[in-house]
């Protein structure tokens, strides 16, 4: 039942995430929390996040001293992963990830040895999905005109690591 559970809930989160080419990345410095806009890679959300930077970024220095990071999601919902990060030097991941846009982007080829993958390895998120648009509209009106309303918003958080 658990597994099964599981797999439920990476499903959601792959059903939530999808259409959200951006996230913000945060991590831990000696002066507190810091984020910063992060492409995520096109590759279907199985547990695991993946991200391209390279090592001569903060990102990667403070990644090196605590692995503990949060990646937050806007799009049709809100969406906050907790997660440990973990540097990945794999050739062949780089290469299978890599794309001939990132070269124009990031200024390098997926061989760069400079060049590492950012795997974050999800435990758990919370999310806030506020329905269709009708729904909002409907909601914010009834507000404003004094009538009673019901929120359209559905919280709820997803454990994926036991």
């Amino acid at each position: 039942m658990d597994n099964m559970m599981k797999q439920e809930e990476i499903e959601t989160m792959r059903e939530l995430i999808k259409d959200i080419d951006i996230a913000m990345l945060t991590t831990s410095t000696e002066d507190g929390l810091v984020s910063r806009p992060m492409k995520t890679q096109e590759v279907e959300f199985d547990g695991d996040l993946w991200f391209f930077t390279k090592k001569d970024t903060d990102k990667y220095e403070e990644i090196l001293h605590d692995q503990d990071v949060n990646v937050a999601y806007v799009g049709k919902s809100y969406v906050s992963v907790r997660g440990r990060a973990e540097i990945v030097e794999d050739l062949e991941k780089k290469k299978e990830l890599w794309s001939k846009a990132y070269e124009k982007i990031m200024q390098t080829s997926y061989d760069d040895p400079n060049l590492i993958l950012i795997k974050v390895k999800v435990d758990a998120a919370e999310y806030w999905d506020s329905g269709n648009f009708i729904k909002k509209v409907a909601f914010y009106y009834k507000r404003m005109t004094g009538q009673s309303s019901q929120s359209t918003d559905i919280n709820d958080t997803l454990e994926l690591n036991d």
